[in-house]
């Protein structure tokens, strides 16, 4: 077996039918992420169209409160948990990856039960429909957590049909859930039924895996992957936690219907947003395949990546630019006239960051946490400075067009950094992988 420090090979795999072979290989498995990865975007499509047109403006923004909270959870879940699993148990032998994958389930439960319990606690103080929403998003953060860990193992390894085939069921959980919260036709109602369907998808997740998360090796993983774990889960906190601050300043400084016009704009590119939020759980995974077995096409492989999906955000953006207001207003309600004003920057914005993608996973396959810590924590200065800054100087609109500028300076910082990484991995070719 290969212990993190020692050193690999960088050569390809043996012969062209051996190429060929483990390019179909990835091309399935690439299949699979895509296909889940639609699933997911038609699922938080369908989630944030009902739920506008069911609630209106101002409850949407409450509700979209409580969606970039979770998001900001699920960061510190992925920091602590699957992003290390990903990173050091794809593709290693199977007794290796379910030892691994019982104790990182166990971390992100553990994480959701914790942080859950602060947020009931809060939230039920708070009162309001904005203390609800939040007491609401507790009780469902353990279950939506687990989810969200069995798709990142069955990616870790390479089972992706898993992944795709448990987010099915969740999205068909979704819709009887849906329909009794617009019953009941309240924020808390509507994040219930979202991480209801969730438990769904989760209790099913560890009969597909045939494994029981271990909430007692909680602490023995994060200490074991402490050395990457803690900068991914600053990484990633900053990730989110830029994305809460500029909703929360955004709310401030134009009101909280603001927040409900900017979901609604990712609403609009949601495809992709999902894509590029979730690409993590099959390219990081391939891109550390690509490292052990030909570590020179890395850098093409990243590019590929990252202009693809840039260049179909574009394509995306430009064909919404033509949806007449009708059409809009049947999707969005009346959501649809102010989201539709950031089309252009907001398109822009999912571009650049679709690029840096690319070199973001690069860094993760690398394992080069340090200078992934670095780009990120410039990128989310960035995200805050330039979406506080634009609403201040022209509402809504201004901290769009804010953020764009902030996506695309902070792309190339990422391309920067992973042409040094690969420069150094070149010169001293050690990866911290692990198979045991």
């Amino acid at each position: 077996m290969t212990a993190e420090g020692e050193k690999t090979t960088t050569a390809d795999p043996a012969g062209p039918a051996a190429r060929r072979t483990a390019k179909r290989a990835m091309a399935g498995r690439l299949s699979w992420g895509l296909a889940d990865q639609a699933v997911c975007s038609m699922t938080n499509f369908a989630v944030g169209i009902y739920v506008a047109r069911s609630l209106g403006l101002a409850a949407f923004g409450v509700f979209s409160l409580a969606w970039v909270t979770y998001g900001v959870v699920l960061s510190v879940s992925r920091g602590l948990a699957t992003d290390p699993l990903v990173v050091r148990f794809s593709g290693v032998p199977v007794a290796s990856w379910r030892a691994a994958a019982a104790r990182s389930s166990g971390t992100a439960l553990g994480v959701g039960t914790a942080v859950g319990a602060v947020c009931l606690v809060v939230g039920l103080s708070l009162g309001s429909r904005v203390g609800s929403a939040f007491a609401g998003l507790g009780v469902v953060l353990p279950a939506l957590l687990l989810q969200d860990a069995w798709r990142f193992s069955f990616f870790a390894a390479g089972t992706g049909r898993k992944a795709f085939v448990n987010d099915v069921l969740g999205g068909v959980a979704l819709v009887p859930a849906m329909v009794l919260a617009a019953r009941v036709g309240s924020v808390a109602a509507f994040v219930l039924a979202w991480g209801a369907a969730a438990a769904v998808a989760a209790g099913y997740g560890c009969l597909q895996s045939g494994i029981r998360p271990r909430l007692t090796g909680a602490r023995e993983w994060v200490r074991e992957h402490r050395d990457l774990g803690y900068r991914y889960l600053v990484e990633n906190v900053g990730v989110s936690g830029a994305a809460q601050l500029r909703a929360y300043g955004l709310g401030l400084i134009v009101g909280v219907s603001a927040v409900g016009v900017v979901r609604g704009a990712e609403l609009l590119l949601g495809p992709f947003l999902a894509v590029l939020m979730g690409l993590s759980l099959v390219t990081v995974a391939e891109a550390a395949r690509v490292l052990r077995r030909a570590p020179h096409r890395l850098r093409v492989f990243c590019l590929l990546l990252g202009g693809g999906q840039a260049a179909a955000a574009l394509l995306w953006g430009a064909a919404l630019l033509l949806v007449p207001d009708r059409a809009g207003e049947l999707v969005l309600g009346d959501v649809w006239g102010s989201a539709s004003e950031l089309i252009v920057p907001a398109t822009l914005g999912v571009a650049g960051a679709s690029l840096g993608v690319g070199a973001a996973v690069g860094l993760r396959a690398l394992a080069a946490a340090r200078r992934s810590l670095r780009c990120q924590l410039f990128a989310s200065t960035c995200y805050v400075g330039g979406g506080l800054g634009g609403a201040a100087m022209g509402g809504t609109v201004g901290s769009a067009w804010g953020v764009a500028a902030a996506t695309i300076l902070s792309s190339a910082v990422w391309w920067l950094q992973l042409r040094s990484a690969l420069r150094e991995h070149h010169e001293n070719p050690i990866p911290e992988v692990r198979t045991s």
